[in-house]
């Protein structure tokens, strides 16, 4: 299956979290590599009362697996734990977060995934790396990314670098 994943990190060496994820995906046996996006730098966001954060480093990366959607996220998570991740509060400070974006066509909805992920579409750090290497797909129940992409505000985001 084909599925799209998108990283980020505001925490200890945002860059080299990022890389050291993608050659952990590079090398996994049950994985294959095939696209990764220009690194993006974007705002944290800021909910009342919370801390302020630094900004994030983010990419988005195409993948081929045979694992099911499940058990991609188990890998992921793995992934995360292995490179210092704690889950504390939600959209806290991270040094690593790996999610699916899309696996294949599929719609899937349980209490631990949701694909296309559920923020798809408000998430401009998500939708214009995804775009980058992966032009005018359909999401699933959204339409034409490239659609989405033209609609989308760069507004707290900037392409930092091609090199990853």
């Amino acid at each position: 299956m084909i599925c799209y994943i998108s990283l980020g990190s505001n925490l200890d060496q945002p860059e080299l979290q990022l890389r050291t994820a993608l050659e952990r995906l590079k090398t996994d046996e049950q994985l294959e590599l095939l696209k990764v996006s220009s690194l993006y730098r974007s705002k944290a966001l800021i909910l009342p009362g919370s801390v302020v954060q630094g900004d994030y480093i983010n990419a988005v990366a195409q993948l081929e697996t045979k694992l099911s959607a499940k058990m991609l996220l188990l890998k992921l998570h793995e992934i995360e734990v292995a490179q210092g991740r704690k889950r504390k509060e939600k959209w806290g400070a991270r040094t690593l977060d790996l999610d699916i974006l899309l696996y294949a066509n599929e719609h899937i909805q349980t209490s631990r995934l949701t694909i296309p992920h559920k923020q798809i579409k408000r998430r401009n750090f998500v939708i214009h790396p995804l775009y980058e290497i992966a032009g005018a797909i359909e999401i699933p129940g959204i339409g034409c990314l490239s659609d989405l992409a033209e609609k989308t505000s760069w507004d707290g985001l900037e392409k930092k670098s091609s090199e990853l």
